[in-house]
């Protein structure tokens, strides 16, 4: 008989806000809302050997103690104790995330797993080996394994192992925060940059493919703003200068992006590899109005910003392919336009955290038979199979 006590859910992180990246973005959000309708804890890594317990934006968050970090993952000794000790209901894990799949089946946790599979292990394949077994074993004993799309479950090998198990609830945002408030900011980046403006922004990370971009930009009579940081940063920078430095500007972390989307003439994300699983700085600049030039990649991205449609998609590593793209949006102001006002409406009506969060509640309602109120009254349309009708 199902409990009218609200359901204990524990999300699994790799680490929470303020840490920058994908996960940690898309973790923030759904637990802004989700804890409106469920008893929510949160359980990350901390960046030091301390563990600590804090009430952050109203989410109750545990950052376990972290000593070492091995192949860019946490080591965080008390994680199988913490979720065992919290009696969730439900733990949902977010991966990819190896110490966390082995925290989670030595805890004992006898209750509804689910887990957010945000993109594949591509480049430790060394790791995979050695680890599959156990990673076969926790996706074995998932209720549902929540993919950001369907082009993803099925050019996954992982994945297309456990369809069965599989859903798609496309990441969201929301939309109101990347609205334009601050006007003169956005004047001062355009009078500095403009007239024309090429704005890629994310982790400085191999499977970015910011190399490729610069490359791209000898070829077209534009700035090319990077925002963000990472370690290849001093490398990239390097790169750029042997070609045309003046032209090419490391704006490093940014407390606010929006100004910079809003500036910008065109979104570039010219990622390389399966890593980049969906590519929600996509949703952040299309939610601004703006194209985007993305790549065609097995994974979410060009399902969040379709060819043709809310901006171009060309082939990875292409840096020619990139540059005839970039040209032929900033030369067609018209264009740029229609594109740009199809990105915003799609995000409006595909990508928003409230049709996220309800989906995932959706997720929890029917594996654990709970009566869960969505956040708010929000409405919505009735949903397509988005594993199924992925473009």
């Amino acid at each position: 008989m199902a409990s009218d006590k609200k359901l204990r859910v524990l999300q699994v992180g790799k680490f929470y806000w303020p840490h920058v990246g994908g996960m940690e973005t898309h973790l923030r959000s759904l637990c802004a809302q989700l804890k409106d309708s469920v008893d929510l804890e949160v359980m990350v890594a901390n960046d030091g050997p301390q563990t600590q317990k804090a009430s952050l934006e109203g989410v109750n968050l545990t950052r376990l103690g972290t000593p070492i970090n091995l192949y860019s993952t946490p080591i965080c000794p008390g994680m199988a104790r913490g979720i065992r000790e919290c009696r969730a209901d439900l733990v949902h894990v977010h991966l990819p995330n190896p110490w966390a799949i082995m925290s989670y089946l030595f805890s004992g946790h006898r209750g509804t797993l689910v887990a957010t599979w945000h993109s594949d292990v591509v480049r430790q394949k060394a790791l995979s080996p050695a680890f599959e077994l156990f990673q076969r074993r926790f996706l074995r004993r998932c209720d549902t394994i929540i993919a950001s799309s369907g082009n993803y479950i099925e050019s996954s090998t992982v994945l297309s192992r456990n369809r069965a198990r599989c859903q798609a609830v496309p990441f969201g945002i929301a939309v109101e925060d990347l609205r334009c408030r601050d006007a003169n900011a956005v004047r001062q980046i355009r009078n500095r940059f403009g007239p024309r403006i090429v704005l890629s922004a994310g982790r400085l990370v191999y499977y970015k493919g910011i190399d490729y971009l610069i490359r791209a930009m000898d070829w077209v009579d534009a700035n090319l703003l990077i925002v963000g940081d990472g370690p290849l940063r001093r490398g990239l920078e390097a790169r750029a200068a042997s070609l045309i430095g003046r032209r090419i500007h490391f704006m490093g972390h940014v407390e606010d992006v929006t100004p910079y989307y809003h500036a910008c003439d065109v979104f570039a994300l010219p990622s390389i590899a399966r890593s980049e699983g969906f590519g929600i700085v996509q949703l952040e600049a299309m939610a601004c109005g703006k194209p985007v030039v993305n790549t065609r990649l097995e994974s979410g991205v060009p399902f969040v910003s379709p060819d043709g449609v809310t901006g171009l998609t060309v082939a990875p590593r292409d840096s020619a392919q990139l540059a005839d793209a970039l040209n032929r949006l900033l030369d067609n102001p018209e264009l740029r336009q229609r594109y740009g006002a199809a990105a915003l409406n799609r995000v409006r009506t595909e990508f928003t955290v409230q049709r996220m969060v309800n989906r995932t509640i959706d997720v929890y309602r029917r594996v654990t038979d709970r009566p869960i109120l969505h956040p708010g009254n929000v409405k919505l349309t009735p949903d397509v199979d988005l594993a199924t009708a992925a473009t």
